[in-house]
């Protein structure tokens, strides 16, 4: 070998050991960064950021699942032509098997047949409807239960409650290319709500994006535990630590994930539009002289009906189960004696605290010298021994302003971190918020909730839970976002996860498709029925 072959030998050996011990050393660090990401600490700067999945872990399939349950029951349809699509003033109800005479306690069943606005008959289901019964006079109202057959017929089931002239109400809420939108838009991707994070360093505040998703190469703050298979994200600002975010601001975006076709199905005149129903109303008589059955008193562990009971003069009557004789606000207020109560969760469940706050005068709400939208309330009583608490659920939280997050904690982590006991009592209602973003972020941290329960039950079986499913809301307020098809779908949600776990449940939905209300935030007489039920669990 020439020397010169020698020196171009020793060239390329030396290149082939420097290629050979770089690759060894990503090789290490590739390693080291799978086997090392359970120990990642809840907040931290991360770069070339890319979205996880949890696909192949318990809490992954089980997520799977569920969501499949729902989505197998969405119509699977993709609109082309607004003329084929359910009409509501071209269908009908009629009651099956019409009585001369009607008895309190009987069954009444209306049958809705959904024609399009050709006027042909549907071949298929999936319309989402609601359905009551009223009795205005007697301020008197349930809901009825839905039984889709498929075939573009459905079957209304109600129970004759209360005697006098009880009015039908079924409505068209969306057609079922309207579901199938809504679904499908859904679950597309986030995008919907935006974030702005403010990170604070002594006098410097700094303003940057954040959100569930953000693809970029740019540094990205994390905020997550990795067991709870969920995170959040913010684009780290220069001279900033991740640990410096401080507030959150929420935005409605102009991005729409349905067509211009699909957004005609919801403007506010297509949308809870009635079915006319023939006849509109039944008479009721009291056909016996017996008394009522004698039932149990509503417990914590009871499964509940549907419908989960009646209004009659603006107080609610459960079906299953007895409501507590609060026949005078001493009796309620006592009720609430020697009791730490904590309500975590949306704006719906601070409305309980407050209205608790507000009735019983010796409670001593405190300022908890807090900018920005409320998001923690502390009150305590001290003659009763009462001590209230409301914290929001973490993200997401949609509102008009910005909120603090520096105490920010989800649901979950919430519990993790109470002793429980027989004086303690929980209440928990997540939902509202989830509606704009993609179904399975909410059934995750659904998951989350009932895995934290699972541990306080085990450590504290004794620990009083309340689960209050959503209220309805306004009709016509931005369906794609707040539909009130995203809160039936949280609601199936909700009882599938918490089925086998004893905890009671105050039906709001069922309440306020009864009373009819259309506001996040239901009138007195309603949030007053809710309480009432919340009283009867815990004492």
């Amino acid at each position: 070998m020439s020397k010169s072959d020698r020196i171009r030998f020793k060239i390329i050996l030396g290149f082939a050991i420097l290629l050979i011990t770089l690759f060894s050393f990503l090789v290490h660090l590739k390693f080291k960064t799978l086997f090392t990401k359970d120990q990642k600490p809840k907040s931290h700067e991360i770069r070339n950021f890319t979205v996880t999945t949890m696909t192949g872990s318990e809490d992954g399939l089980r997520s799977i699942e569920i969501f499949n349950k729902i989505s197998v029951t969405i119509p699977n349809l993709t609109l082309t032509d607004l003329n084929k699509v359910s009409c509501a003033k071209r269908s009908r109800a009629t009651i099956v098997h019409p009585q001369e005479r009607y008895c309190v306690g009987d069954k009444l069943t209306v049958q809705i047949d959904i024609f399009d606005y050709l006027g042909y008959k549907k071949t298929y289901g999936g319309d989402f409807m609601k359905a009551r019964i009223s009795t205005p006079s007697l301020k008197a109202a349930t809901s009825g239960k839905v039984e889709d057959f498929n075939n573009g017929t459905y079957h209304v089931h109600f129970t004759l409650f209360w005697k006098g002239r009880v009015y039908i109400s079924v409505v068209l809420y969306h057609p079922s290319e309207g579901v199938a939108a809504l679904w499908r838009a859904r679950n597309k991707d986030y995008g919907l709500i935006d974030f702005i994070g403010t990170f604070v360093n002594e006098s410097q505040q700094v303003n940057s994006e954040c959100g569930f998703q953000l693809n970029s190469k740019k540094n990205i703050c994390e905020y997550s535990h990795a067991e709870d298979h969920e995170a959040f994200y913010c684009y780290k600002p220069d001279s900033m630590s991740c640990g410096s975010l401080s507030y959150l601001q929420s935005f409605n975006t102009e991005l729409s994930f349905l067509t211009p076709l699909e957004k005609m199905l919801f403007k506010r005149e297509n949308i809870a539009v009635q079915i006319p129903t023939t006849p509109e109303y039944v008479d009721v008589q009291k056909c016996t002289m017996s008394s009522p059955l004698t039932l149990e008193q509503c417990k914590i562990g009871m499964k509940s009906s549907f419908p989960s009971g009646f209004g009659l003069q603006n107080s609610w009557k459960p079906v299953s189960c007895s409501i507590s004789n609060f026949t005078t606000q001493e009796q309620m207020y006592n009720c609430l004696s020697d009791k730490i109560i904590y309500f975590i969760g949306d704006s719906t469940v601070r409305q309980w605290a407050t209205y608790l706050v507000q009735r019983f005068k010796g409670f001593e709400k405190f300022d908890l010298h807090r900018a920005g939208i409320e998001t923690l309330m502390v009150a305590i009583d001290q003659k009763k021994n009462i001590n209230l608490q409301w914290k929001t659920h973490s993200h997401p939280i949609v509102a008009s302003g910005f909120y603090m997050v520096k105490d920010d904690a989800y649901v979950h982590e919430q519990i993790d971190r109470l002793a429980g006991g027989s004086q303690y009592v929980i209440v928990i209602c997540l939902g509202q918020y989830f509606r704009p973003f993609p179904v399975q972020l909410f059934i995750q941290r659904v998951i989350n909730v009932h895995k934290a329960l699972e541990h306080l039950f085990l450590r504290s079986p004794d620990t009083k839970v309340i689960i209050k499913m959503e209220n309805t809301r306004d009709d016509g307020l931005d369906a794609e976002r707040f539909s009130d098809f995203h809160g039936y779908s949280h609601n199936l949600i909700v009882k599938e996860i918490f089925r086998n776990l004893p905890v009671a449940v105050v039906d709001a939905w069922d309440m306020t498709i009864a009373y009819n209300t259309h506001n996040v935030h239901p009138p007195e007489h309603v949030v007053k029925s809710q309480i009432e039920m919340f009283l009867t669990y815990i004492c």
